[in-house]
């Protein structure tokens, strides 16, 4: 069941709309930072439940949702206004990945591109060089390891 309510405001010309997305925590979880990016996780929470920049952020049935608090409210947001942070954290630090996520490098950031098409790229014009980055610092990292 989804509940919507009107959210006092709206942004970047979008009226912005709370669902419930069936995550109801009794209180603020714990987080992990995810190496090597300014972005945290929710280890202990079975969803897929990022910290970033005082906001809360939840992947689950194939769209994003953002939150001012653990709790909510929650807002669906289109992918052109995930934060490239967020895009970029590896499949593995995602608590309850999509089951075509399971084919994918877990070290690597998902693949957005089937989902999303090519389109929306364009206004993360630095997600492939900041892909290719991070991919770069895995493999050295991994190196340095041997």
């Amino acid at each position: 069941m989804v509940v919507v309510a009107l959210v006092g405001s709206a942004g970047r010309g979008q009226a912005q709309v709370s669902v419930s997305i069936g995550i109801n925590l009794p209180a603020p979880p714990s987080f992990v930072i995810v190496p090597g990016t300014p972005v945290a996780y929710a280890p202990a929470v079975p969803a897929n439940y990022f910290f970033y920049g005082s906001q809360y952020y939840v992947f689950t049935n194939g769209g994003w949702y953002v939150g001012p608090t653990y709790r909510g409210p929650w807002v669906v947001v289109a992918p052109e206004y995930i934060p490239l942070p967020i895009l970029t954290v590896p499949v593995k630090y995602y608590r309850a990945p999509p089951p075509p996520w399971k084919k994918w490098k877990r070290e690597a950031p998902p693949q957005w591109d089937p989902a999303w098409g090519h389109e929306w790229k364009k206004a993360h014009k630095e997600y492939e060089k900041e892909q290719k980055a991070y991919e770069k610092a895995v493999r050295k990292e991994a190196k340095e390891r041997r």
